[in-house]
């Protein structure tokens, strides 16, 4: 029986899964109706604004729905938001038993979802693979639970640790492979942020990437004393824009808002934007995923204020030395090796002539 019902819950994961990096503010959810020992119905949430997984499931079982079984990955919802409320539905369709695989943790939802099914005379059963659920969803999970987006470092560096020469030239470390598929990565997530010295000295446009229709990306850039050019290439864009300033300039800010972006002000911490205070305001915001593409002193920061949650860093086989040589993380650090910050459940693979690591930040 468990083994069935496990077997039903994972073809809703694989069909949630087929929205990833479209769903944002929102979970990646999916959705069978089973009958008969086949699946009647089936359904995913595509994007934030649109029916929810049940509801296309649903709609594809049509009558035939009642007396089946729901197989969700998340929660159904019993509030009114963006749509109705998807647990009316499903009592309305007749459905006799609802597995889910996790509760919904928005407090909004939070085991009404499934109270108001079993007040119905529905059955319910949760926590059916709740951690391989949870393990797609981190980023809206962490945004109810602490109230901050998941953050991401990405770094591009050489065997010694550098992302520039000692004349302070950086393009290209990696290669051209890393870059594209970096690139191309951006489309999970739903922020970009970078450090105004990167923006001073690299002057990257930050786009979304290429042929990917509907993907909003919000830059964000940390710049303290708002020194970032007006004729800077990620303004010329259609993607909304947040620079984040300590230091108040009225006139630049005005110009910069002429020109389509958002300026924000946070508490000095160390003198610098408060980068927890920033991030509260980007969860508000409801950007729940947070790409950091640079420099050494923002992803530095982040590390030693246990801001950032997974790290992407692309080695290339190359030795660049220098003392003068920029490392990829700057910030205090750590006074001892035992209290460093390590991943875990690392992944490591290929990407062209370069080595990729992944895994998740674990803080001592």
């Amino acid at each position: 029986m468990q083994a069935r019902v496990e077997f039903y819950m994972r073809q809703a994961l694989e069909l949630a899964l087929r929205a990833e990096g479209d769903t944002f503010p929102n979970p990646l959810v999916g959705a069978v109706i089973v009958k008969n020992s086949k699946i009647i119905g089936r359904g995913f949430h595509k994007q934030a604004g649109g029916p929810h997984a049940e509801i296309y499931a649903l709609k594809e079982a049509g009558p035939s729905a009642r007396g089946a079984t729901l197989f969700c990955t998340f929660e159904p919802c019993a509030h009114f938001g963006r749509t109705g409320p998807c647990a009316d539905e499903i009592i309305r369709y007749g459905i006799k038993e609802v597995y889910v695989g996790m509760v919904d943790p928005n407090p909004i939802t939070k085991g009404r979802g499934i109270e108001r099914l079993r007040r119905h005379g529905i059955r319910v059963k949760a926590g059916i693979l709740e951690r391989d659920i949870a393990a797609i969803n981190k980023p809206f999970i962490k945004a109810h639970a602490l109230g901050l987006p998941l953050v991401t470092i990405k770094i591009a560096e050489s065997l010694d640790g550098k992302i520039a020469t000692r004349a302070g030239r950086s393009k290209w470390i990696t290669s051209a492979a890393s870059r594209s598929y970096a690139h191309d990565r951006r489309r999970f997530f739903d922020g970009i942020m970078a450090g105004i010295q990167t923006v001073l000295k690299d002057d990257p446009g930050l786009e979304s990437a290429c042929g990917v229709k509907r993907h909003r990306l919000t830059k964000i850039i940390v710049d303290s004393e708002l020194k970032i050019p007006l004729t800077a290439r990620l303004l010329d864009t259609k993607q909304p824009v947040i620079i984040a300033a300590v230091k108040k300039n009225k006139a630049k800010e005005e110009k910069l808002r002429r020109i389509g972006a958002e300026v924000v002000y946070t508490r000095p911490h160390r003198g610098r934007v408060s980068l927890k205070q920033l991030l509260r305001y980007l969860n508000k915001k409801e950007l729940r995923s947070i790409l950091v593409e640079g420099g050494a002193e923002l992803t530095g920061s982040l590390l030693d204020e246990r801001l950032a949650d997974r790290a992407h860093v692309f080695i290339a086989p190359v030795f660049i030395g220098g003392r003068t040589a920029l490392s990829s993380v700057g910030g205090r650090g750590v006074a001892s090796p035992g209290s460093a910050v390590r991943l875990e459940d690392v992944l490591i693979k290929r990407s062209g002539e370069d080595i990729l690591i992944e895994g998740g930040l674990k803080y001592r």
